[in-house]
């Protein structure tokens, strides 16, 4: 590799520990490539991304990044996980640790934030950016549906649910 592919390599790094949300380190020694490509695939799925680079190259890549305490964590044979929603790369790094053996998570960071082994099984453990939005969603459509399905109630209904709230006016 010549310098200016390395300078290419060291602005990619870059510009992904700038823009993602997590950043998983983990050694893979003993994977096969059947095991990477099925990791690969399970990153793809959750809209994550996975990069085997030097150790050299991202400690140089790091330098005056928000993430750059996880430098120490870059020794051996590592490859990053990472996407741009905060907890969906712990959760596959996660997934793909509990059916290898051979891939150990070491840590990450997470914005400014280091994180160690327990800390990428916490963020993992968190409602993704999909689920949280689905329950926001959820909860203001709630009252909505229920104005409409009485809006909707034949007026049978709307009577009963009237004369239950005037029973319990003149009970107060």
């Amino acid at each position: 590799m010549d310098r200016a592919q390395k300078e290419k390599v060291v602005e990619e790094l870059g510009q992904i520990f700038e823009s993602s949300g997590v950043v998983v380190v983990s050694h893979y020694v003993g994977l096969t490539v059947s095991e990477m490509q099925d990791l690969r695939a399970r990153a793809r799925d959750a809209e994550c991304s996975v990069r085997v680079a030097k150790n050299r190259l991202a400690k140089i890549a790091l330098e005056g990044k928000p993430c750059e305490s996880m430098t120490n964590l870059l020794t051996g044979m590592t490859v990053l996980t990472y996407s741009e929603d905060p907890v969906a790369a712990a959760k596959v790094a996660e997934g793909f640790a509990k059916d290898n053996d051979k891939f150990v998570i070491l840590g990450g960071a997470m914005g400014e934030n280091a994180l160690d082994r327990a800390g990428v099984a916490t963020v993992s453990k968190m409602p993704s950016r999909e689920e949280l939005i689905a329950s926001i969603a959820g909860c203001i459509g709630a009252p909505a549906s229920n104005i409409a399905g009485a809006i909707g109630a034949p007026a049978s209904d709307i009577a009963s649910i009237l004369s239950t709230i005037e029973e319990k006016a003149e009970a107060a």
